[in-house]
């Protein structure tokens, strides 16, 4: 079993460093879009849609980690909190903007892991934002150290 740490968000809170499936537990950071919805209002939702498909919006609603308001992001496979007021009716809205800004920013665990782990070329922030950085190009696969492929294989 692992340690419990103690770590910092920018708001000064403690995290726990426990077992949750939230972004903040994953990487030991919050960002400031997470605690000011100033910060996400100019995200045109359907300007960053990835290829133009709309139908994949249906799937991002606000949705709850520990109580607390939350978007999920499947790239990472955890949940972003969001730690302001939402105005009633725009739940969805405002879980979409925060994902969007989210990945557009790079700050997605699951983005961080492509540089290593992409076995293709594809645009680092995906299609969520134009004139992306290309990763996966020279991908090769992990080599475990003192094994040997055996015999006949």
């Amino acid at each position: 079993m692992s340690e419990r740490i103690d770590i910092s968000d920018i708001s000064g809170r403690k995290l726990s460093g426990g077992k949750s499936i939230d972004t903040e537990e994953l990487t030991g950071k919050t960002f400031p879009y997470q605690f000011d919805p100033s910060l996400v209002e100019d995200i045109d939702l359907y300007e960053s849609t990835p290829g133009e498909d709309l139908n994949w919006l249906e799937d991002i609603e606000l949705m709850t980690e520990d109580g607390i308001p939350a978007v999920f992001d499947r790239y990472t496979n955890a949940f972003l909190k969001i730690h302001f007021e939402i105005p009633k009716g725009r739940e969805n809205e405002y879980a979409r903007k925060v994902l969007i800004k989210h990945l557009q920013s790079g700050n997605s665990y699951g983005i961080w892991l492509k540089h290593k782990h992409a076995k293709f070329p594809q645009p680092e922030l995906g299609s969520w934002l134009k004139e992306s950085e290309t990763v996966g190009e020279n991908w090769q696969p992990p080599v475990l150290e003192g094994w040997e492929k055996p015999v006949g294989h």
